[in-house]
């Protein structure tokens, strides 16, 4: 295991965790858009994560010294992805996107979802930021020491 395998593991989170941000805030920014370039209400995106290198139980067998070989891991983005879920339709006549019986199609994103997505990926990307601090921490008095 390399000196800055524990800053290489947070910094995949940090920017994994960002683009979940970015994501997030692009679907709060249209979730009233009822027309986009396709004619279409927008659509909810999701950000699809995937696990890089070795799983939490081989890093730690190769951390203890019983498995040689433990490549350092992390997260990456696999994809973002269309949410499945349909679109909303609101009666709203004066709308100028309405069908005939005064219906609207409204984007399949719900704000109180959105935002405690938001919350919860503001939480770990904190937390990624703590483990980079704290790996930086133990670098720099493991150097102090060794002086």
């Amino acid at each position: 295991m390399s000196l800055f395998d524990a800053i290489d593991l947070a910094a995949s989170g940090l920017t994994a965790e960002r683009t979940r941000m970015d994501v997030t805030s692009e679907n709060l920014a249209n979730a009233q858009t009822t027309q986009g370039a396709n004619g279409q209400p927008y659509r909810r995106q999701e950000v699809v994560l995937q696990q890089i290198g070795n799983t939490f139980g081989t890093q730690l067998a190769g951390a203890m010294g019983t498995s040689q070989g433990a490549t350092p891991g992390g997260v990456q983005v696999g994809g973002i992805v269309d949410d499945p879920t349909p679109d909303q339709l609101v009666y709203d006549p004066g709308h100028p996107g309405a069908n005939a019986q005064g219906y609207v199609r409204m984007p399949n994103v719900n704000p109180v979802t959105e935002m405690t997505d938001l919350i919860s990926e503001s939480n770990s990307y904190q937390a990624d930021v703590t483990a980079m601090s704290t790996a930086k921490t133990m670098y720099s008095k493991t150097l102090d020491l060794l002086k």
